[in-house]
């Protein structure tokens, strides 16, 4: 079977070509891709190329399909996995494995180092360790698009997972973010911002008492105020706040009065900038948890941190990369339960899109750029299709199913567009 797929050659190379997959062998599975979300760390492994630790050193005679959070339908099993699999499932995949034999060792990750497997392509080869591994995940809920963004969310929920306060008087690390506790998302409103933000609200649980989310830019912070009200937060116990640090004359001053002078218990900081992190670093409780998510493209990125506090304070540092299986498997069952990710997604785009997209992803303003990969399309903002479609009877069908979602993404619009496209 012939597949198209975005390959990645070396730095900044990235190519749509079409070519022949191998015969799928006993231990492997067949499937086809719908959609994938495009992925910071997939900017990163583009313009890293071969330095990327993920990217193997052969990719200029081997090249690698790019993108790692996809989901699709799976086409045929081979005889090892027929007893858990069948043609018609719907799937996501769990990225990160851990697995000695892949192309690049424990580092191997689909979307990153496979020849036949990544997220960027019409269909793929899923390998035995990706099998082995446990990380091809059936997916029971409607739509694409919530099991692309299902990886995402269990990043922010593998975050949560990882921050630890310790029992006094033990050496014992309770995981997880404080019941009840005081938690602070800084640079906040990017996609993870509000993947963290939709699903600190909605998990079951646990939860915080306050949450406040900073940022700089009020356009972005009054989106998450919309999609994530304060009202909504409220109706769930929190006391949510969004603060634009930028027009404060003391932003540590401010955060701080509204946990009574105490600090926080759990921050998470989603963007590489050392300021952030310092600002973090001054707002933490006793025996607060200070988590460093955003992850830097400097080897050389560093910040200054008080150590006073550090040994006096118990105040500590956890920095996340990704989510577990057990965390995408929670982030699907949320998805099946009805959470709806559509708030994270400003673009749809085609296959054709994504070399561009993916080289230039920094510096595209708005949240997740989705691209359903069976169809060319350039990256379009959800916003301009009302303009876009007083030409273009397709833009003008999936405003109006826009409109009537608040102007975000549904399953009804994927629908529809999976069906133009055929």
């Amino acid at each position: 079977m012939k597949t198209k797929a975005v390959r990645l050659y070396g730095k900044s190379d990235l190519r749509v070509e079409e070519f022949e997959l191998p015969p799928l062998k006993a231990d492997e599975i067949l499937a086809k891709v719908v959609s994938d979300s495009l992925c910071m760390s997939s900017y990163k492994a583009a313009i890293q190329g071969s330095d990327h630790k993920r990217i193997p050193d052969d990719a200029a005679e081997n090249p690698v399909i790019i993108g790692h959070e996809f989901a699709g339908e799976i086409l045929e099993v081979g005889e090892r996995w027929s007893a858990q699999f069948k043609p018609g499932d719907k799937f996501a995949i769990q990225p990160a494995l851990n697995y000695e034999d892949g192309p690049v060792g424990i580092l191997g990750a689909p979307g990153y180092s496979y020849q036949y497997l990544g997220g960027n392509a019409t269909y793929v080869i899923i390998p035995k360790e990706v099998m082995e591994q446990g990380c091809l995940l059936v997916y029971h809920g409607e739509g694409y698009y919530p099991a692309s963004m299902a990886e995402p969310l269990s990043c922010v929920i593998g975050a949560m997972h990882a921050n630890y306060h310790i029992k006094p008087g033990t050496y014992v690390h309770d995981m997880e973010i404080v019941d009840g506790g005081k938690l602070a998302i800084l640079a906040g409103v990017g996609p993870m911002g509000l993947a963290a933000i939709n699903y600190a609200i909605h998990r079951e649980d646990r939860k915080p008492s306050l949450m406040v989310v900073t940022d700089i830019d009020q356009e972005r912070l009054d989106r998450a105020a919309q999609l994530y009200s304060p009202e909504l937060a409220k109706r769930k116990g929190i006391d949510l706040h969004y603060i634009n640090t930028s027009t404060l004359e003391d932003p540590i001053a401010t955060m701080k009065n509204l946990t009574g002078g105490e600090g926080y218990n759990d921050l998470f900081v989603f963007a590489p900038v050392s300021q952030v992190i310092e600002q973090a670093d001054q707002l933490l409780a006793f025996d607060g948890c200070l988590n460093f998510f955003a992850g830097p493209a400097d080897p050389q990125f560093s910040a200054k941190l008080n150590f006073y506090n550090v040994h006096y304070a118990f105040t500590h540092i956890v920095g996340t990369s990704g989510g577990n299986t057990d965390d995408i498997k929670e982030s699907l069952e949320m998805m099946e339960n009805g959470l709806d990710p559509s708030g994270l997604i400003t673009h749809i785009g085609g296959l054709d899109a994504v070399p561009e997209a993916t080289l230039n992803l920094p510096h595209i303003p708005g949240g997740k750029k989705l691209i359903y990969t069976h169809m060319e399309m350039p990256l379009t903002a959800i916003s301009d299709f009302r303009d876009l479609g007083k030409n273009h009877p397709l833009f003008r069908n999936l405003a109006e199913i826009c409109d009537r979602y608040d102007g975000l993404w549904s399953v009804e619009a994927e629908d529809m567009l999976l069906k133009y496209c055929g």
